[in-house]
């Protein structure tokens, strides 16, 4: 088992037996390169042992608590100070004390328990399951699949959720049997038992609840330098390396702040990555390249060509275990693959978007979802079949007779999502239709007879804000189920280690301590982000409209990827294979060939179960 995830931990391997028991670990050594750091790792009495993937970033302040109170240590690593406070403390007593990302498993030789945890925001990946009487749990699914228990059965209602997110929500995963431990949870078991239900150690609304009472009134500039406060902390906890450390830079607000507080604390020149491409409409690169320039770091850019790309396609099936379907995965592997040859620790700027509203649902949600409910849902339908009536490309033909400076990017893909928004019954509803992919998936699943059921409903507090309500559900769901999946894997496919300040407990709290205008408002998010980062760089340099980071992929699949997507989308495959009715993806396929519409996306995730699948059938 843990061979199979030799990738995350390619410096040494450890494996440790008690009866009914056995932990397996793969190190990537970060903190303390000795023996000393090894893994698993058993407390001082004994008592203890750990099998532990991540950082604890504050394992210093811990330590010099612990020393404090008579404790001892013999090596360096924040490991050690973990299994010295779960000694002191207890593990789920020590468990609100950790600032970091990890995903661990103790267990408790005195009490003949095991204890499995992940962090608050979901940034290490923590996968179990029960089978055959035997309790299994894993950092990938490949672990626990080479244990040989497990079937290779699909979980149609998770398969459904996969085509209408891009991805598979905790605590489901592709296989009905295992599971994914929530974030911010622990659970029990005993040997030869079932395991308890996730408890929650940590909750993100609570948090936000009592940082908005705690909440004082101070103009923007005092706000700008509180959270500059807490966001130094943050980087400089995750500055901590024994190895080489750089950063992610896409020239965009949120990476180019943190680099920006990176290079401040640093007395040499910081690590820069991006890459870039030729398409105008994706590309980043002279914008991450000017930014680097004047902050003065050693920035290394990678120019990424269609070849390159499409070369990844074979390996995203082994890399992501169950069908993942951001598109972004593919540029994401890149720049890590880059990064790699160069670090072994990254920082990056994600979580500034679900913290600070960045995204248009956050910006521009609110105001539409308040004009449309004016309406009655009958003419805003007929207004919601108007829009749909023009291509997509008609739209962005239309946009691009505007100036350069204020010309929307994907303006026929953002007026169809509008006109869906535009049928919704209420502001769930409303959520919903940014939050889904393909909100009427599950008709196109054999055997399913209704929409799977979730948890994706908005917050119900009513002092929130809407823009609010949708950035917490955003913190609770897109962004542990989407894209840290995404960076994790990307990144350690590569054995590179990646550390998001953004996510610091500090980082969040001040975040929802501010009021809603710092972070939205007039048509633009991240206000805040923006006013702190231009103490750093000139606006000129970083104020632009928000890009993202994908890939052309509804060119492609008219172009260089057409043969390989209509073998995978085969009529008679798809019924051959009993898990997707060939009919609806037909039609998805024919009208995105003719350009009538923008099913990019769509059929983006179906292809990407299509290259799963085929994977598990070369596997068996």
């Amino acid at each position: 088992m843990a061979l199979a995830i030799a990738h995350r931990g390619p410096d040494s391997a450890g494996t440790w037996a008690s009866s009914g028991v056995a932990l397996g670990h793969r190190r990537l050594a970060i903190i303390d390169l000795s023996p000393a750091g090894h893994q698993p790792m058993a407390s001082a009495s004994g008592r203890f042992t750990v099998s532990f993937n991540g950082e604890i970033y504050n394992f210093r302040e811990l330590r010099t608590q612990l020393e404090a109170q008579g404790i001892s240590f013999r090596g360096g690593s924040d490991t050690e100070v973990l299994l010295a406070a779960v000694e002191r403390f207890g593990v789920v007593e020590t468990l609100p004390l950790l600032n970091g990302m990890f995903a661990l498993a103790i267990w408790d030789e005195q009490e003949g328990v095991a204890y499995l945890a992940r962090d608050r925001f979901g940034e290490k990946p923590l996968y179990y399951a029960v089978q055959n009487g035997t309790f299994l749990f894993g950092s990938e699914l490949k672990a626990l699949r080479a244990h040989g228990l497990l079937s290779r059965s699909v979980d149609r209602a998770s398969l459904a959720l996969l085509l209408e997110r891009d991805c598979i929500p905790a605590p489901r995963t592709i296989h009905p049997v295992i599971r994914k431990l929530p974030p911010a949870t622990w659970l029990s078991v005993r040997p030869g038992e079932a395991p308890s239900e996730p408890t929650r150690f940590w909750s993100a609304e609570a948090v936000a609840a009592a940082a908005r009472q705690a909440s004082r009134a101070m103009d923007e500039d005092a706000l700008a330098e509180r959270l500059e406060r807490a966001l130094r902390v943050a980087v400089r906890l995750r500055m901590e390396s024994d190895v080489p450390l750089g950063a992610f830079l896409s020239g965009g607000i949120d990476s180019s702040l943190i680099v920006s507080i990176m290079q401040s604390e640093s007395a040499a020149a910081v690590r820069t990555f991006t890459i870039g491409w030729d398409d105008s409409d994706y590309d980043e690169s002279q914008a991450a390249r000017a930014v680097a320039e004047h902050l003065g770091t050693q920035h290394t850019e990678f120019r990424v060509t269609p070849e390159d790309a499409l070369a990844v396609l074979p390996a995203l099936p082994r890399i992501y275990d169950e069908p993942f379907a951001d598109a972004s995965q593919i540029p994401t592997y890149l720049v890590a693959r880059l990064a790699r040859r160069h670090v072994t620790v990254a920082l990056s700027g994600d979580g500034g978007d679900e913290l600070f509203g960045g995204y248009n649902r956050h910006v521009h949600g609110p105001t539409l979802w308040e004009a449309a409910a004016r309406l009655p849902r009958p003419l805003r339908q007929v207004g919601a079949a108007g829009l749909l009536s023009m291509r997509p490309g008609t739209w962005d033909a239309l946009a691009r007779l505007l100036p350069e400076r204020r010309r929307p990017r994907f303006t026929g893909e953002k007026i169809q999502k509008l006109a869906l928004a535009l049928r919704s019954r209420d502001a769930d509803e409303f959520y919903a239709t940014f939050a889904r992919r393909w909100p009427e998936a599950w008709t196109a699943v054999v055997g399913l007879s209704e929409r799977p059921e979730t948890d994706a409903l908005l917050p119900q507090e009513q002092e929130l804000a809407l823009a609010e309500r949708m950035m917490l559900r955003d913190t609770l769901t897109y962004l542990p189920d989407d894209i840290l999946v995404k960076v994790d894997r990307a990144s350690m496919a590569h054995a590179l280690e990646v550390r998001v300040p953004f996510l610091d407990p500090g980082v969040f709290e001040v975040a929802w301590s501010l009021p809603l205008e710092a972070r939205v408002k007039g048509g633009q998010g991240k206000r805040i982000l923006r006013r702190l980062l231009h103490r750093h760089v000139p606006a000129h340099l970083v104020d632009r409209p928000k890009t993202g980071f994908g890939i052309p992929i509804g060119e492609w699949l008219r172009g260089p990827l057409r043969d390989w997507a209509s073998a995978l989308l085969d009529e008679g495959r798809l019924a051959r294979e009993g898990y997707l009715r060939p009919e609806p993806v037909a039609r998805l396929w024919r009208e995105h060939l003719s350009g009538k519409r923008d099913w990019q996306y769509h059929l983006w995730n179906v292809l990407m179960f299509q290259l799963w699948l085929e994977h598990q059938e070369r596997a068996k």
